[in-house]
């Protein structure tokens, strides 16, 4: 995990260049309502699906497809990037593009409503919805999305590509590495590890380690 330094949760608020979205999707328009809660401009969007045939989302433009290099060649010159799927593969090959083609590296997103502890650690390209929250000494790598009401704990650790959902509670100490998802609702007691790539499901209260890839369920969690 790479951490980034530290990054208050309203630094959205002095960003001087407008974002272009790639993603329209559910992630897309969290996105949207993030920024436009910090009053950051949106230049528009790019669908990461060519048969996409919305033309805007609240009135921002749909500009074309993130296979365009037109607009994505005005990334990190005119404007700031965020990649807002909930496809790990998507994301994957789209923050890779930026960062090897463009040199550029998306920006955090986070919600007016979110808080994020000026003592965490944070890295680049999260999505902090409304209400979400990050406490004292948690460390945040990079392109997570911690979804509505969700609580990441004290001293908590969160991998790359990880995902939060609504309501769902890190316990301090716990460790959540690369690619897991935890669902909504879900609890995960303070000091358990979450595997590389390992699934929670929705409303699971996990008491013990849970293995990279492994997938749990239930209250004690147990494997599927």
């Amino acid at each position: 995990m790479h951490i980034g330094t530290h990054l208050h949760y309203n630094i959205h608020i002095h960003m001087e260049n407008p974002v272009l979205i790639v993603g329209t999707g559910t992630i897309g328009k969290l996105a949207l309502d993030a920024f436009k809660s910090n009053q950051v401009v949106v230049y528009g969007f790019l669908s990461e699906d060519t048969k996409n045939a919305i033309q805007e989302i609240e009135e921002v433009p749909v500009l074309g497809t993130s296979e365009e290099e037109s607009f994505l060649k005005i990334i990190g010159k005119k404007c700031e990037s965020f990649v807002a799927t909930d496809d790990t593969k998507v994301k994957k090959h789209l923050v890779g593009m930026l960062n090897e083609e463009y040199k550029n590296m998306p920006v955090n997103c986070i919600h007016a409503r979110a808080y994020v502890a000026s003592s965490a650690t944070l890295g680049h390209g999260n999505l902090f919805a409304s209400g979400s929250t990050a406490q004292a000494h948690a460390r945040i790598g990079h392109h997570n999305l911690f979804l509505a009401n969700c609580v990441i704990e004290c001293e908590a650790s969160i991998g790359d590509y990880v995902q939060i959902g609504a309501g769902a509670i890190v316990g301090a100490g716990a460790v959540i590495e690369d690619g897991a998802f935890i669902g909504s609702g879900a609890i995960i007691i303070a000091g358990v590890r979450i595997g590389k790539n390992a699934r929670v499901g929705a409303g699971s209260v996990v008491i013990e380690e849970v293995e990279a890839k492994e997938t749990v369920f239930g209250n004690p969690a147990k494997t599927v």
